[in-house]
């Protein structure tokens, strides 16, 4: 880590005034519910897990238009982007990798079943209806299943509410950006909905960061959730999202096939879709969840000087029926079951795959004095492919009058071997096995002064086997890969008076690869530290300042370590000025210092950018 980038940081914290935030994403209010930890409703409090959460307010707070953005601002958490915005672009959690991150949007898993390793791609998930965020850090496949070896993010839109409410903005800054968004909820009778919307446009920058030829990004999303309550203690939950992208990029060309611009563009549409039906019965005590959920991804690249047809063409499917029960058994003792099937499709263009999976799951969640909740739970999957694995996980916190949290957790992780590497011509291995993780932490928290000072700090410890990579051999995907990584996270939340709020995390990540040759080698794009500060201040009048620094050290690019990434700093400010109850403006400045910086070798990164919008609330 270069001394200068940490001072660069500290000096642009002390500078920068900012915006106050009623919530703070890595120190929840007591009382607060996670959906993620348990795959049910549960305080956060009763959780042994590391969880942060990041609501709508910190969204609008900090002009976020693309979700990663965010999210590497949060403790353990990393992200990648090949080029500018709507580039492949991926998020890590604690080291491991990007495709062993599950990510859920409303509780419908959207990892891509077409990709080669089945990570989900960030660069299209853009804020317009994103109202909270729940990330766990750390396996967590007893409720969720395959790929959460290193954590689970879940997006969670606008859910229904019977009074009326709106809320927009209108944006337009550098690279000729334009975004827009919009939504609405409201209610009558037995029906409540909630719809979304979001537009965004840019020139963009070159994705080659010696390239002259500026790469476009396009995108029309929606989401929209109905519920239709038959009776009190029964329910219909429908939800769907849909996004349709279109990204210019560079590529390598005939006859040097070297990196350099090119006309080629990528299209992808995406649907994702729930439908859940809630039966509480004894008296609310025991709640049951019906529910089918479908994940549907088109991709498609053309090169417009080679011809009109795609030049590669992906098509993922997935279907899961799921079966949901939570039972309140006592005061002390809550019982969580689950069954799914889940038959996940992939086609090519000239070939077609196809696997089932059916899995069953438990969990015991006991509070057996005040203060101490104790989770243990099991879950087991046959898989078509692979066949079966059991994995268990157990986690404890136990809050003290002090306002003294500790925690502590166990699980195991698995991730399945994808269809492209399973099945894929030349390159697929039938007999593949699945990847499985072991994981541990612990930590503290503690709050003090009517919880305005917040302190976390979390040691965690993961190792991976069977970890599937391409072999260079054989020319195909095998089972030889090994990976450990272990680290610490802490955060800091102060409000010294109401107006004025600093959020802080830092994360220390020692990653290493075990596999045959490359013993000792840090994991590629896994840098061991990173830090964010963020700091918000509003004036009596209304008028609101904010900044963020985030301070990234120095990786690798390969697994080789033969190519170094330097470290690097960001710094973003922001104002807003409310014009009346309803209305106001925004505007920022995101990479104040025009930092040149690589977090992907030979592709580019956008340099200072101004931005500024009109934002409106109803209610």
């Amino acid at each position: 880590m270069k001394t200068i980038q940490w001072l660069a940081a500290s000096a642009t914290l002390i500078a920068a005034p900012a915006l106050a935030q009623e919530g703070a994403q890595e120190a929840p209010p007591r009382g607060d519910i996670v959906v993620t930890a348990s795959g049910v409703p549960q305080d956060v409090d009763t959780t042994g897990q590391a969880v942060t959460i990041i609501d709508r307010e910190t969204i609008e707070q900090r002009q976020t238009v693309m979700l990663s953005d965010l999210l590497q601002t949060t403790p353990g958490v990393t992200m990648t982007r090949n080029g500018g915005v709507g580039t492949v672009n991926y998020v890590r959690i604690r080291g491991a990798e990007a495709d062993q991150t599950l990510t859920l949007i409303d509780g419908v898993r959207v990892n891509d079943p077409s990709s080669p390793g089945g990570a989900f791609d960030f660069a299209n998930l853009l804020t317009a209806s994103v109202e909270r965020v729940e990330v766990v850090r750390g396996p967590n496949s007893v409720p969720w299943g395959s790929q959460a070896i290193g954590g689970v993010v879940n997006v969670i839109t606008q859910a229904p509410t019977q009074q009326l409410r709106a809320r927009g903005n209108v944006e337009y800054g550098a690279m000729d950006t334009l975004f827009a968004s919009g939504g609405i909820t409201g209610g009558s009778g037995i029906v409540t909905g909630a719809l979304t919307g979001g537009y965004l446009r840019t020139d963009g920058i070159s994705a080659y960061d010696r390239g002259t030829e500026r790469d476009g990004y396009r995108q029309y999303g929606a989401s929209g959730r109905v519920e239709v309550a038959f009776a009190p203690n029964i329910r219909l939950d429908l939800r769907g999202y849909w996004a349709d992208s279109r990204t210019d990029l560079d590529g390598f060309p005939a006859p040097a096939f070297a990196f350099a611009d090119t006309r080629e563009y990528s299209t992808a549409q995406e649907l994702y879709g729930y439908a859940g039906l809630n039966a509480d019965l004894l008296d609310g005590r025991f709640r049951n969840v019906l529910a089918f959920q479908i994940a549907d991804i088109d991709r498609d690249n053309y090169d417009p000087d080679v011809g009109a047809t795609p030049l590669f063409l992906s098509r993922g499917r997935s279907e899961r029926y799921t079966y949901k029960g939570d039972l309140q058994a006592t005061d002390q003792i809550r019982v969580v079951l689950g069954a799914e099937h889940e038959t996940t499709r992939l086609a090519d263009g000239t070939d077609r795959f196809s696997r089932g999976t059916t899995s069953v799951w438990g969990e015991v969640i006991l509070t057996p004095v005040a203060g101490l909740a104790i989770t243990g739970g099991v879950r087991h999957d046959d898989d078509d492919a692979f066949g079966g694995r059991t994995t268990f996980a157990a986690n404890a916190a136990y809050t003290l009058p002090t306002g003294t949290t500790l925690r502590a957790s166990y699980a195991e992780g698995f991730k399945a071997p994808t269809l492209y590497q399973l099945y894929a011509p030349f390159y697929g291995t039938p007999t593949l096995d699945a990847e499985t993780a072991k994981s541990w932490d612990a930590g503290i928290e503690q709050r003090l002064i009517d919880d305005r000072l917040v302190a976390s700090a979390t040691y965690f410890s993961r190792h991976t086997r069977n970890q599937i990579d391409f072999d260079a051999l054989t020319f195909t995907y095998s089972n030889i890969a090994r990976t450990r990584a272990k680290g610490a996270e802490f955060a800091l939340l102060m409000r010294p008076v109401d107006r004025f709020t600093i959020n802080a995390a830092y994360t220390h990540v020692d990653s290493e690869n075990r596999s045959a040759g490359l013993v000792g080698n840090d994991l590629a794009r896994r840098p061991a530290d990173s830090v964010s500060v963020s700091a918000d201040y509003r004036f009596p009048f209304g008028l609101a300042l904010g900044a963020t620094v985030l301070t990234v050290g120095d990786s690798f690019d390969d697994a080789a370590n033969r190519v170094r990434l330097d470290g690097y700093t960001l710094a973003n400010l922001r104002v807003e000025l409310p014009l009346n109850d309803r209305l106001s403006i925004y505007g920022r400045v995101e990479n104040v210092f025009d930092a040149d910086y690589r977090v992907v070798a030979s592709y580019g990164t956008i340099g200072r950018a101004a931005y500024g919008g009109l934002r409106v609330k109803l209610d």
